[in-house]
């Protein structure tokens, strides 16, 4: 069974699918979009759906610190219920608070470029979302 993780960003959505066993994480892409051309997001992920077999979403739920939700979480929390409905999918909306951050860390530490972080950072943080919920839930395992 597997997972594909969502970071839905105002210009792009970083996208992570599990591995067969729902052990492991990887980042498969970024997709850009402009908020005019936001079919083009749906587009992209019947091609992934159905490519990969995915069976369930997880999209990433931005939080401020102290846990309240604030717009980019209502807007993230809209995009999960079109995914929902369109796909007929069970949908995890799942913390992100950090993820970005933690993905820019890794890198920099990687020695990655600014240039090519910016192309990768939404994707690393779908891997990071996607890695901690498949740790917390015990999928696969």
């Amino acid at each position: 069974m597997r997972i594909m993780a969502l970071d839905y960003g105002t210009k792009t959505v970083g996208v992570a699918i599990s591995d067969a066993l729902g052990l492991t994480a990887q980042g498969i892409e970024t997709i850009n979009y402009q908020e005019h051309t936001q079919h083009l997001i749906f587009e992209r992920l019947s091609e992934l759906i159905e490519e990969y077999d995915i069976h369930k979403v997880v999209v990433g739920l931005p939080k401020h610190m102290n846990g309240d939700v604030g717009e980019r979480g209502k807007a993230s929390t809209a995009f999960a219920n079109k995914i929902n409905k369109k796909y007929d999918l069970p949908v995890d909306l799942w913390d992100e608070r950090l993820t970005t951050m933690a993905a820019e860390k890794m890198l920099i530490t990687a020695d990655v470029s600014r240039k090519k972080r910016k192309k990768v950072i939404d994707k690393m943080a779908a891997v990071i979302i996607l890695q901690s919920y498949l740790d917390r839930n015990g999928i696969g395992g």
